[in-house]
């Protein structure tokens, strides 16, 4: 599907990063991959663009920081956002903000 915004979703649980996955997909305007890792997440980055990347909860601040300086590097445009819980509601607010829409 076309004109979908791309994200990418940097985790370190794997079922929580799934159940983040799952809420991002649901919206159809949405396409969201997940990876492990900040060196899955670079590598990723340096082969797709994204909207938005969107770091979960259980990265450290080196590790934060590193994602950060990292893929700015790569796509100085995205918007990269911290996730760490609080629900669907507050998952798709995040994300609507980063991109100035409206849920």
């Amino acid at each position: 599907m076309e004109n979908r915004t791309e994200i990418l979703v940097v985790g370190t649980h794997e079922d929580i990063l799934k159940t983040v996955l799952r809420l991002l997909n649901a919206e159809t305007s949405w396409h969201a991959v997940g990876v492990l890792g900040c060196e899955e997440a670079i590598a990723k980055c340096k082969a797709h663009t994204y909207a938005i990347v969107l770091l979960g909860g259980g990265l450290t601040e080196p590790e934060e920081a590193k994602l950060k300086t990292e893929i700015k590097l790569i796509h100085p445009a995205i918007h990269i956002i911290p996730h760490y819980g609080g629900g669907s509601g507050l998952l798709y607010a995040e994300i609507h903000g980063a991109l100035g829409t409206t849920n």
